[in-house]
């Protein structure tokens, strides 16, 4: 949620990374780019809200995101921020570079494994200028357990080099001043960060009103008739952006996220017509009616 009335600040000159290490070709998401389905009217705002009330009163809220949700409405009155202000400061919150390379760290692994590899890399590395000045069979080792080891390692130490050069220190907090684009422009720039990795960045640490597609919500949206089918990721992505409120992304992302986990029965539809405990999924009647209108 973008706080009302915030002036952005103007980006200094910056040290430039070598095209190699920083340019990556038709990468950037432009949030002005047209809905790629004019013609497709779902979702609609009231199809949202219910499936977020559905799934809300079957789940409840994923205590796995409570803290960002936290922090969000902490977010919602300039008062709120105003008293929060000495609390936030003296204690422990993570920052926007912390969330970064969690999220390189949860790239095609489980979420405990995920952060168990972030835990240990903060416990042999307690700072990012000791990750940096590290050799990379190090970190490896540090972030075994999360899978990928070699390549999440070069991600993270290529950011972290890049980062440095850029801005002359390893913090990412100014993306906090930005609009959301320049933000999207910044974080897209690094190799080996994608538009999933920089959405969920903006969702949960910059606390922006954005709608990331991982598989799991790539595939209800598909089964219950949000995109068409020949639908890819990236144009879900931009399609719900566009079709879904502003106040009601944060939410119904953690939600369908974690429903897409548990119920393996609302992501292929070939299986809905399986399913014999039908009363066990909460979509269960807006997969019925995506198929019905399909007939």
């Amino acid at each position: 949620m973008r706080k009302k009335g915030r002036k952005r600040k103007p980006a200094p000159a910056d040290h430039k990374c070598s095209p190699a290490k920083l340019t990556r070709k038709n990468t950037v998401i432009n949030l002005t780019t047209n809905d790629p389905f004019p013609n497709h009217h779902n979702p609609t705002a009231e199809d949202c809200r219910a499936v977020r009330d559905d799934l809300l009163a079957f789940h409840g809220f994923p205590q796995q995101f409570a803290k960002y949700r936290k922090q969000r409405l902490n977010l919602v009155s300039k008062d709120e921020i105003n008293k929060q202000e000495s609390v936030t400061s003296s204690s422990h919150e993570e920052s926007v570079l912390d969330g970064l390379v969690s999220m390189i760290l949860s790239q095609n692994t489980t979420d405990a494994n995920s952060q168990k590899a972030f835990a240990l890399l903060k416990s042999d590395f307690p700072n990012w200028e000791d990750v940096l000045a590290a050799d990379s069979k190090s970190i490896e080792n540090a972030i075994r357990c999360g899978g990928l080891a070699p390549t999440k390692a070069s991600c993270i130490k290529n950011m972290l080099s890049c980062l440095l050069e850029k801005r002359g220190k390893l913090c990412l907090e100014y993306l906090r001043d930005l609009y959301i684009d320049e933000i999207k422009t910044e974080l897209s720039q690094f190799k080996g960060i994608g538009p999933k990795t920089v959405a969920c960045v903006l969702m949960f640490n910059l606390q922006q009103d954005d709608f990331p597609v991982d598989t799991h919500i790539f595939q209800i949206a598909k089964a219950i008739g949000w995109v068409p089918i020949e639908a890819d990721t990236k144009r879900t992505y931009l399609h719900l952006n566009r079709r879904i409120p502003n106040e009601l992304k944060f939410d119904l992302n953690c939600l369908l996220f974690t429903h897409g986990k548990a119920c393996r029965a609302c992501i292929k539809k070939e299986d809905n017509h399986q399913k014999k405990e039908t009363g066990s999924c909460p979509l269960l009647n807006y997969l019925k009616n995506f198929n019905l209108s399909e007939d």
